[in-house]
């Protein structure tokens, strides 16, 4: 697409062929092989959809993502990653050397392929691909690709998902999320599992994420671990690289170039936070395959990974954070019983091979499960002020000194805010550090 070759009057747009819990999907007038994405200002956590909602965040995530994918597709942006790769002190020097190899070297000649073609002027219906529009909308277009999904197959009593069809299909969304952490934080799956685990297991399992260390709470890694997790089963299921490769429908060489990938990515989005004084931990990418090249088509803002700062406030030090993970850690402080039935829900569902929100809604409808709370006025502005902060860094509107105290004072707000409602103690549980 050329600069300004397309125009899409948001009000040429008709009603949404897909409407999820936070986002609307659009045909675009006279092109199948591209969709409009409507960002809403609503948010979802623990998978049960749309729960509050974060003023101005239905453009601020939509900017991010332009942002990040038109300098995506830009190769002087990734000869800049290679060498600020290439002198990072902390990586661990084989995995450095591989990491260099194949992948990185395609993105420095042509910049990597996105499914994002532009962001839509909320005025003129200009389509910006490269630059911000001098009205920044919700609205992104982004390329399509098929989403094909396993059969269910049943085998004594266990359920089981067949991808055959993968390995001979194209122009599909890869059935895999990628996770890339930089280091683990005390709320993450993977964290979680290896507590739960035995000495001689917590050593295979260190072995099979490529940790070099045992795991170790609000600690960066010597070397980036990756894990993988089912994108098209009723619930994620975290799988093995092997499992993950079969799964895939990739070849062994496109499998693990979708892996140097994944983590080249993560460090792309690491650059463009790090300015803020953000931390980032761990982030998800998806993938499509198009013929011989892979394709990053997630919908990646801030809620798609872990952006953290450490806030020292009253002689303790504190993880806040600039993700929906602060919303995670409302509702579990403030409202652990619905938490709980949520678990309940998910355990039952995976039992029975059916969506756990059926059975969670069923369960509020007779009153044996806890309804779905609201979320307090006051700490949905906190969420507001952090979104709007990174946003206004985005189009220059702020340097990124001021904006990065900005969110250091936002982050002693949320500390705050905890201590005045009396969760100090509950709010230290899961993000004080020692």
């Amino acid at each position: 697409m050329v600069e300004g070759s397309m125009k899409i009057p948001l009000s040429a747009l008709e009603e949404p062929f897909y409407e999820g819990s936070v986002q609307r999907l659009f045909a675009v007038p006279e092109d199948d092989s591209l969709m409009v994405t409507q960002t809403t200002s609503r948010g979802s956590v623990f998978d049960v959809g749309a729960l509050f909602e974060i003023e101005g965040n239905d453009v601020n995530r939509a900017l991010f993502r332009h942002v990040l994918y038109s300098s995506m597709g830009d190769a002087e942006k990734w000869k800049e990653l290679r060498l600020a790769i290439e002198s990072c002190p902390d990586v661990d020097t084989e995995y450095r050397a591989e990491l260099m190899d194949g992948a990185l070297e395609s993105c420095c000649e042509n910049g990597a392929r996105t499914h994002h073609a532009g962001m839509i002027d909320a005025v003129t219906g200009e389509v910006a691909l490269s630059g911000v529009p001098e009205n920044p909308s919700a609205y992104n277009v982004v390329r399509k690709y098929q989403i094909l999904k396993p059969t269910r197959s049943e085998f004594l009593g266990a359920h089981l998902f067949d991808y055959a069809q993968f390995p001979h299909e194209d122009g599909f969304v890869v059935p895999l999320e990628y996770i890339v952490r930089f280091g683990i934080t005390s709320a993450s799956s993977v964290y979680r599992k290896y507590m739960a685990m035995d000495e001689g297991s917590r050593k295979a399992f260190e072995h099979e994420l490529g940790a070099s260390k045992p795991l170790e709470a609000w600690q960066y890694l010597e070397k980036p671990i990756s894990d993988f997790t089912t994108k098209f089963e009723p619930e994620d299921r975290m799988i093995s690289k092997q499992e993950a490769l079969v799964t895939s429908g990739l070849s062994g060489e496109q499998f693990v170039d979708s892996g140097k990938m994944a983590v080249l990515g993560a460090w792309f989005v690491r650059r463009l936070v790090e300015p803020l004084g953000l931390l980032l931990w761990d982030i998800k990418w998806e993938f499509a395959k198009d013929g011989d090249d892979l394709v990053f088509v997630d919908t990646i803002d801030t809620d798609s990974f872990r952006g953290t700062l450490f806030t020292d406030f009253d002689g303790g030090r504190y993880v806040t954070h600039f993700n929906k993970q602060a919303m995670r850690d409302y509702f579990a402080i403030f409202h652990d019983d619905w938490i709980a039935d949520i678990k309940t829900a998910k355990a039952q569902g995976q039992k029975e091979g059916v969506p756990f929100t059926e059975l969670l809604q069923a369960g509020q409808a007779e009153g044996t499960y806890a309804a779905t709370p609201e979320v307090d006025a006051e700490f949905l502005a906190l969420q507001v002020e952090k979104m709007d902060t990174i946003r206004d860094y985005l189009l220059d509107k702020v340097e990124a000194h001021d904006a990065a105290e900005k969110l250091k004072l936002a982050g002693i707000s949320e500390v705050e805010y905890y201590v005045t409602k009396g969760k100090k103690e509950a709010f230290g549980k899961i993000n004080g550090i020692s």
